[in-house]
């Protein structure tokens, strides 16, 4: 089943670049993000170290790896953008 574009109603655009400010819903939003990734990425590992299959440990290494990865990448985009652009 295919949506059409009804009219009056418009198609989201993505963002340009970030806006400079953050509302307030959207630094919840950005902890719940940081929050997730981190615990996916320590139950991952401490599953890991509980499973007797190497094949099912490392599935679960690589799953927090990713975990671990977008947590990082999270940061690293508020820290550049907490940079004064001088």
């Amino acid at each position: 089943m295919q949506q059409q574009n009804q009219p009056g109603m418009q198609q989201a655009q993505p963002m340009p670049q970030p806006p400079n400010m953050v509302s307030g819903k959207d630094q919840l939003y950005i902890t719940d993000m940081l929050s997730w990734n981190l615990n996916a990425c320590k139950k991952a590992h401490f599953y890991a170290q509980q499973c007797q299959d190497p094949e099912l440990q490392a599935a679960l290494e690589q799953a927090g790896q990713m975990h671990q990865r977008h947590y990082d990448k999270i940061l690293q985009h508020l820290n550049d953008q907490s940079q004064p652009l001088n």
